[in-house]
């Protein structure tokens, strides 16, 4: 069965995606406070996908998100918030968060959306192969990335990401393109998206982030893998 956890203090709310999850196939475990969800997350080492309300009575779900970091860069996290504010996004993804859902917010968009990142994060079996482009080293079956022996620690659409530039080295990537085969969604949605986790992606495997040399920009268009 597949297992994702439910932060969400509004029960209404949070009854109303445990019906769907649980028709789409999950198994839910819900927790209506920040410290309920760590101690459910101790409790289930087997939870793959967190979905985090970000208003909560307690510490916010950008706290929580930051604690299950601290741990855990396996685990796909999407916010679930119902402010539009576009810092709220950047923040989201900043703490280490793979995706976000605005409330209100339709079933069949949240049960795709969530499909698409348990899938990422190894949900479903995948043949082991390695692709080696010095100073990278990605294995997609443990879906992990080393640099010059060093492993990088990233979130699922890190990792992603990082897949996507090693399967297409030197060729010019539109943020549109970078998007759809990351998010699985062929819909345009919010390019800013790419734009955030690119520079947080930069910080971890560049070896000056204000000075990106594998990651290059393609002003106006894109990104360019270069190694």
């Amino acid at each position: 069965m597949k297992k994702i956890l439910i932060l969400e203090d509004e029960d209404n709310i949070r009854s109303f995606l445990v019906i769907n999850l649980n028709r789409a196939g999950y198994e839910t475990i819900e927790a209506s406070t920040g410290e309920e969800a760590l101690q459910k997350l101790k409790e289930n080492l087997d939870i793959k996908v967190a979905i985090l309300d970000i208003m909560l009575p307690d510490m916010d779900g950008f706290e929580v998100c930051r604690n299950i970091r601290a741990s855990n860069n396996k685990m796909g996290i999407m916010m679930l918030t119902a402010r539009t504010q576009e810092m709220d996004k950047v923040t989201g993804f900043m703490t280490g968060a793979d995706d976000y859902v605005t409330k209100p917010f339709s079933p069949a968009e949240l049960t795709a959306r969530i499909d698409a990142l348990y899938r990422r994060v190894g949900g479903e079996d995948v043949e082991s192969l390695e692709i080696r482009q010095e100073p990278f080293l990605l294995n997609t079956r443990t879906r992990t990335l080393e640099k010059n022996g060093t492993p990088v620690k990233l979130t699922q659409v890190e990792y992603a990401i990082v897949q996507y530039f090693m399967e297409n080295p030197g060729k010019a990537l539109s943020r549109e393109e970078i998007w759809q085969a990351v998010w699985a969604d062929h819909s345009v949605g919010d390019m800013k998206i790419v734009d955030v986790n690119i520079r947080r992606l930069r910080v971890k495997i560049e070896d000056d982030s204000t000075k990106p040399s594998y990651i290059t920009t393609i002003w106006g268009f894109g990104y360019r893998w270069s190694v």
